[in-house]
């Protein structure tokens, strides 16, 4: 640990580069997320929308399942990366 108080970890390069691609794709994901519920909100204020809102929760909820499809798919890449069957998640956020 530094003297700031930070926790440096070195990992190899294409951990770094997996990490780093699997991170953007669930910030992506939960921008998605958030404006389909936002969008799909807005319309639930009109009766003649309430249809198309209908269908923005729909897919916002559809879009919650990819969460945890996109933390699969990291701990199974990096799984192959290291070739073995330690713990390798240092976040459970994406």
């Amino acid at each position: 640990m530094s003297a700031d108080g930070s926790l440096t970890i070195h990992v190899g390069h294409d951990e770094v580069v997996i990490r780093r691609r699997y991170e953007t794709l669930s910030i992506l994901n939960d921008v998605l997320i958030a404006l389909w519920f936002v969008a799909g909100s807005i319309l639930f204020f009109w009766q003649s929308t309430t249809l198309a809102a209908t269908w923005m929760f729909l897919l916002g909820s559809l879009e919650f399942l990819g969460r945890p499809a996109i933390r699969l798919a990291r701990r199974i890449h990096l799984r192959s990366l290291h070739g073995t069957h330690e713990n390798t998640e240092s976040s459970f956020d994406f």
